[in-house]
């Protein structure tokens, strides 16, 4: 038995703790294509779609075990750089729901963020959009708290879970959850497309077929999120991407904006990889730097006392390199 003194208190709050560990923990195998019910045709898709995934949640896992910033960020900084960002993007999950679960743990996002996970900025907001999707928070409230910039990313990480564990729902049936008021409707719409890389294998046909079935106010958001992917998950040859770009047709700036974002991503938090290299070339006409830096320059003309228009403004200036190439 527990007792009620002032030495005690700390393991009265340690059992909620390992409750919480034991309740929120996921297994590997749910990032298993099986598992997931993906259509993955090739095998070494299959391959890179399941790394990722388990890359992810082994950073969600990390978290839930260690809140100590220096030493959760030396298990992360144990995966390679290709796939650190999702490592970072999985523990941001963690932290967001521990939060959520356990009150007076709050601010363990904000101090992992000020310390080592400052360079994952970017993914580990997408990752904060994976625990407002899992826990019943009030969407509008949790979000006018966050970064007015940013909150894009956090609806893409929303949308991304959707798609990723609900696919049949969010992608088939084109749903989207009634929760959702506004621009946030275009940052799930960013993030569901970047699940269908991961839903569709990778294949190109498939993506494209797919995003037609959705209607034409949806398509530009949703391959903006298949540019993101394309180019920070990789897995498809030079000529697959060359497809990717034709595919995509009218909505080529989209696409590319966020390949940029991509990039960005990767120069920002220090984890470079050759397949985003060969994405940006292909669909930029540029290296990965010149694509991250298009996203510094268009950041610059953002309004961001404009919370409601801030984060639509930084896609729009990056279309806008790519829609002045092609007049």
């Amino acid at each position: 038995m527990i007792e009620r003194t002032a030495t005690s208190r700390g393991s009265v709050q340690r059992v909620p703790a390992r409750l919480a560990k034991w309740a929120l923990t996921m297994s590997p195998l749910e990032a298993t294509v099986a598992r997931r019910g993906f259509a993955v045709r090739r095998p070494e898709v299959r391959a890179r779609v399941e790394a990722i995934g388990q890359s992810f949640l082994y950073g969600y896992n990390s978290a839930l075990d260690e809140q100590a910033p220096l030493a959760l960020a030396r298990r992360l900084d144990r995966l390679d750089s290709e796939r650190r960002g999702f490592a970072y993007e999985g523990a941001a999950m963690g932290l967001g729901l521990l939060e959520r679960v356990m009150p007076w743990r709050r601010g363990l996002v904000a101090t992992f963020l000020a310390g080592p996970g400052g360079p994952h900025l970017y993914m580990m907001f997408v990752g904060l959009g994976w625990a407002l999707a899992v826990m019943p928070f009030r969407l509008d409230a949790a979000l006018a708290r966050l970064d007015p910039l940013l909150r894009g990313l956090v609806m893409d990480g929303y949308g991304f879970y959707h798609g990723y564990f609900h696919w049949p729902t969010s992608i088939r049936r084109r749903r989207t959850p009634r929760t959702l008021r506004g621009y946030a409707r275009r940052g799930f719409d960013q993030g569901l497309g970047r699940s269908l890389w991961f839903v569709e294998g990778a294949e190109v046909a498939e993506i494209a077929r797919t995003i037609q079935t959705f209607p034409d106010v949806r398509r530009a958001d949703l391959w903006s999120g298949v540019g993101l992917a394309c180019a920070y998950a990789g897995g498809v040859r030079r000529e697959e991407v060359r497809a990717l770009a034709a595919a995509a047709g009218p909505y080529y700036a989209h696409l590319a904006q966020g390949v940029c974002f991509a990039a960005k991503a990767r120069e920002r938090a220090g984890n470079p990889a050759p397949h985003t290299d060969a994405v940006c070339d292909v669909i930029c006409g540029m290296t990965s730097t010149a694509a991250g830096a298009i996203a510094d320059r268009a950041l610059g003309d953002v309004p961001l006392q404009d919370p409601d228009h801030a984060y639509e403004a930084w896609r729009a200036g990056v279309r806008r390199q790519f829609l002045a190439g092609r007049a």
